[in-house]
């Protein structure tokens, strides 16, 4: 079983930016693909960014050049950096890791982007 623990979320200015955190524990760590998904309210799930086992990224067309997705596979954590942030960028972020059929969500950070 994979634990996937989220943190960084928070208040922030327009134009301002964040760094979310996710913990994982409970596997290898390093041969998941892990990626960052967002809900805004009444709004399905969606991709926000991925990085495979090897360091591929992936991104929204939304946050291209805003955000960027990293993982330290020492400390079992995947980042993301938020910069540039919009009000549209409102949304509870979660944190996914994939190996093959085997998908795990954690329980989500919310990140709240308004003046």
């Amino acid at each position: 079983q994979v634990q996937l623990v989220e943190s960084g979320g928070g208040l922030v200015q327009p134009g301002g930016s964040l760094r979310l955190s996710c913990a994982a524990s409970g596997t290898i760590f390093s041969i998941y693909d892990m990626g960052w998904y967002r809900q805004a309210p009444g709004k399905q799930r969606e991709l926000v960014a991925t990085i495979t086992s090897g360091g591929s990224t992936n991104y929204a067309d939304s946050v291209k050049g805003r955000f960027t997705i990293s993982r330290d596979n020492a400390k079992n954590t995947v980042y993301l950096q938020m910069n540039s942030l919009k009000p549209e960028d409102t949304a509870v972020y979660y944190c996914n890791a994939q190996l093959g059929n085997r998908v795990y969500w954690g329980q989500g950070t919310q990140v709240t982007v308004s003046s």
